[in-house]
């Protein structure tokens, strides 16, 4: 059975620093994209930052700059160091993998096969 198990959520002022991670188990992914995604109270779903097979790194343009995905084959794991936070940054942040080993800066929830429970992040002003 594949578990995603998300870690690294808390809460931290506005301009601080998270870092997320992302455990996989019950099969290997490194020939595998995964993926952050992030939901806010009230809104859809939306797409943060992806990691191909490969390593090649997609992000959406709310966090260009200021997030970095990162992955470990050998421990399983994927990676999102979070740095500037601001409050509206605020979600809860899942993790996700895919059985395609491709990714793009347009990706969606629909193309992602596996999902994590998801970890809250909430930045204060």
């Amino acid at each position: 059975q594949v578990q995603l198990a998300e870690s690294g959520g808390g809460l931290v002022q506005a301009g601080g620093s998270l870092r997320l991670s992302c455990v996989a188990s019950g099969r290997t992914f490194s020939n595998n994209a995964m993926a952050w995604f992030r939901q806010a109270p009230g809104k859809e779903r939306e797409f943060v930052a992806a990691i191909s097979w490969g390593g090649s790194t997609y992000y959406a343009d709310s966090v260009k700059g200021r997030f970095t995905i990162s992955r470990d084959n050998a421990k399983n794991t994927v990676y999102l160091q979070m740095n500037s936070l601001e409050p509206e940054d605020t979600a809860v942040y899942y993790c996700a993998a895919r059985n395609a080993g491709h990714a793009s800066a347009t990706a969606t929830t629909r193309e992602f096969d596996y999902w994590g429970q998801g970890t809250q992040v909430t930045v204060s002003s």
